[in-house]
């Protein structure tokens, strides 16, 4: 349909191209993705209301301020109560639960002039209450159905707590792991990560706003956010228009394609520019090229902190940037509401972009029913009931990647653990933590509800259980430190030498040892906790050779927000499983693999390096005009080429690749075959549909049941533009009862097929094909397909 909205958006890309902006000519989107947005109905409601509002309401929607934060109160001499009254807040954050929400929304409603609802937004990133396990975590099921799930059950709670709008997915790409927000991303590959935020999107919204089980999406960081230089937080990106295109961008395509409500605007500049004024971006990509019709809400502060970025020399300057090149809601900025009506009256900003601001807030105001509806029943106190602890053991049962398996004398293959173990040493110091459990960004889950290792494993073996912490995350004096900051109950500085005596003492007297090792979750994922180090921190690594040298089986389970570098492990450790951070039935889960109650069947969405100096590692890359072999990493002997692309201490590959994950049994697939093994260019089209598919079949050769995930990666021989060696287009979860066989298809058409060229154009060129299927990126089972 057409967007009704098309002038105003004109007009506002009529004033990027004034400030000396060019934009490649990409085609256009056809339609809004999101037909309730775009209803007439709605919208002769919004333009009703706007013709009644003074320049200053327009003004107030614009606005949003954080409850207990001073910023709003501290820029105007008013309350928040007095702000709301006089309808110079659009939205508040950080407000929750009855009695806060229907306190602000009768203000609202019953003492502003024309008593507009506000809007209230929370960061609910895997969970509100009900918390499951961390996003990276929930991608590394490669179930987009799972996920749905999960974030429907949000929504709902959400909506309880008089929510209608999380500040969630966050679907930036991420390829190092050094950058802690990875924990919060789908990992490092585009079509996974589309597929990953289309589901969240979809759960979330349910495809109709106004339903009581549904809240609007905040779909973040828009854009490229994950590509920090050297994985520090906030720090710039500098990539070509092909690759933003073509690697960062596709997530939050497929989320605005899903009918993404909102978007937020990110901290870093993209090339130059800051991606909160950045008109490329939130303009012509964002509403010319994709047709969104939702509303740009900027981070925490973005808009004020475009000063730092030296593009203004006064908040004047950068809130006028900022508006003008599409963010339409500046958070806790404190720019908008106190700079933007003068610039409008002196003629600095058109009157129609504060207009088209106001407008797409109302929409989604509209859409969610708040004006109707804008109160909500008391807030029931939270219970983690039997049917929500079973959703979230479930969902953290196809999360956890079973990374390496070998036999063991006496036991063949360590796990799952066999009747023949009979007392388990549990050592670490994520052993017994119910608050790691949650994971960074937990919204309002409370740790007590949270199933710890121990006490899981306490509930199978009883006496049979040897505990002992071993040692502290960080090092004692710095987790006291730690705990203060956090204002968690401050305990003893932690005697790590006898701490590691203790542990090797409660390993001798078992038969098998599993290790609870990671990170702190609060301190060392998520925001603002970037790493130069990837290795287990403090003394765990000591913990854990101290404990292997006993000679007893180790099994390590890592709790961890990111990939970790574990050489010595990967070396030396018969069983290893990465659990991430599991959410409140984590310690179930953990234990139900260990046991073999599940098979594990996740599978990595982000690559584990060998050491911190390859990041940033990700499987796609593209090639060079001298490879070396990905595993050779020695100074060169007996006439070897010395001038390859390679480390001469480290080898190239990945410690643990993309895709990588292990089954209690094991698979087999066939080679694959092409329903047309040569297609013309032309037939490849934008939605035309696949004219080519690609069939395998896959087996379980073991003796149980298991689930393979079939992966499908392309690689274009003879492009333009040089493309990566191989990228992911295809994937499916199969399930497989013992010598059973399935068949797996999966389509190529132009969205497989197509690439950005120079011009920064998708097209799809005469070249050859090779088509790879298998369970993880090093498949090796290939075809080729012709396109001439």
């Amino acid at each position: 349909m057409k967007n009704p909205f098309a002038s105003a958006s004109a007009a506002i890309l009529t004033v990027a191209l004034l400030s000396g902006i060019a934009f490649p000519a990409v085609a256009q989107e056809a339609a809004t993705p999101n037909a309730q947005l775009a209803s007439r109905e709605l919208n002769a409601r919004v333009d009703a209301l706007m013709r009644k509002m003074s320049l200053e309401e327009k003004i107030g929607q614009l606005v949003q301020y954080s409850v207990g934060a001073a910023t709003g109160p501290d820029a105007s001499k008013l309350s928040y109560d007095d702000l709301v009254a006089q309808g110079q807040i659009g939205s508040l954050l950080n407000v929750h639960g009855s009695d806060q929400v229907n306190h602000f929304e009768h203000i609202a409603m019953e003492k502003s002039r024309l008593h507009i609802p506000l809007i209230f937004g929370l960061d609910v990133i895997h969970g509100m209450h009900t918390t499951f396990p961390v996003p990276l975590g929930l991608a590394s099921s490669w179930d987009p159905e799972m996920v749905k799930g999960v974030a429907h059950t949000s929504a709902v709670e959400s909506r309880a707590e008089g929510v209608p709008w999380v500040f969630s997915p966050m679907v930036d790409i991420a390829r190092d792991a050094r950058w802690g927000r990875i924990v919060e991303s789908a990992g490092e590959d585009p079509y996974l990560g589309a597929a990953i935020a289309r589901a969240w999107v979809e759960g979330y919204q349910q495809n109709d706003l106004s339903k009581p089980d549904s809240v609007a999406v905040s779909v973040k960081h828009f854009a490229a956010y994950g590509a920090a230089i050297a994985g520090r937080d906030y720090n710039a990106t500098d990539m070509s228009d092909i690759t933003l295109r073509q690697v960062y961008l596709p997530p939050y395509h497929a989320a605005v394609e899903a009918g993404a409500a909102t978007m937020m605007s990110s901290f870093n500049s993209i090339n130059g520019i800051p991606a909160s004024a950045n008109p490329y971006t939130l303009t012509q990509i964002l509403r010319r090229e994709w047709r969104f019709d939702g509303f740009v809400v900027s981070d925490w502060g973005a808009v004020s902190e475009l000063l730092n970025h030296s593009i203004g020399a006064d908040g004047s300057t950068v809130a006028r940037k900022a508006i003008e090149a599409g963010v339409d809601m500046d958070m806790e900025g404190g720019l908008y509401g106190t700079t933007l009506a003068a610039q409008v009256r002196s003629g600095a900003i058109p009157e129609s972009v504060i207009d088209e601001a106001c407008r797409r807030i109302l929409r989604v105001k509209f859409a969610l029913g708040l004006f109707d509806h804008p109160y909500i029943a008391p807030t029931p106190a939270y219970v983690a009931t039997p049917e929500k602890r079973a959703q979230a053991r479930k969902v953290a049962d196809e999360t956890i990647v079973l990374l390496k398996n070998d036999g063991v004398e006496g036991y063949g293959k360590l796990l799952p653990l066999g009747k023949s173990v009979k007392t388990v040493a549990l050592i670490g110091p994520l052993a017994d933590s119910q608050q790691d459990m949650l994971g960074s960004w937990g919204a309002l889950g409370d740790a007590k509800n949270a199933i710890s290792l121990r006490q899981a494993l306490t509930e199978r073996l009883g006496d049979h259980l040897v505990y002992a912490r071993g040692v502290d995350v960080l090092y004692g004096e710095d987790e006291a430190n730690l705990r203060h900051a956090l204002g968690q109950p401050e305990t003893p500085v932690w005697d790590e030498k006898q701490g590691i005596a203790e542990a090797v003492a409660a390993a001798q007297k078992s038969d098998v040892v599993v290790m609870a090792l990671g990170e702190n979750a609060v301190w060392m994922t998520g925001e603002a906790t970037s790493r130069s180090n990837l290795d287990l921190p403090g003394h765990q690594e000591q913990l854990l050779e101290a404990v292997a040298a006993t000679g007893k089986p180790v099994v390590l389970v890592m709790f961890t927000g990111r990939p970790s570098t574990i050489p010595w492990a990967a070396k030396h450790i018969p069983a290893i499983v990465e659990a991430w951070f599991p959410g409140i039935e984590g310690g179930h889960a953990v234990a139900d693999v260990l046991f073999g109650d599940v098979n594990p069947s996740a599978r990595l969405t982000t690559s584990f390096a060998r050491d911190v100096g390859q990041e940033p590692l990700y499987y796609s890359q593209l090639p060079t005009g001298r490879p070396a072999h990905a595993d050779l990493n020695h100074l060169p002997a007996n006439g070897e080429e010395k001038f390859l692309s390679r480390y001469l201490d480290v080898n190239n590959s990945a410690l643990f690749p993309f895709g990588w994950g292990l089954s209690y049994t094991t698979f087999r697939f066939s080679a694959p075959k092409l329903s047309a093994e040569s297609i013309a260019a032309a037939e490849l089209k934008p939605g035309s549909g696949a004219p080519v598919m690609v069939t395998a079949t896959v087996t379980n050769t073991g003796s149980v049941a298991g689930t393979e995930v079939a992966q499908l990666y392309i690689r274009n021989t003879a492009a333009s533009v040089e493309q990566p060696v191989r990228v992911l287009k295809g994937f499916a979860r199969v399930a497989l009862q013992p010598g059973e066989t399935k068949t797996v298809t999966f389509p190529l058409g132009f969205d497989e097929l197509s690439f950005y060229n120079a011009q920064s154009q998708r097209v799809v060129e005469p070249t050859v094909y090779k088509v790879f299927v298998g369970g993880s990126s090093l498949a090796d089972l290939t075809t080729s397909l012709t396109v001439r």
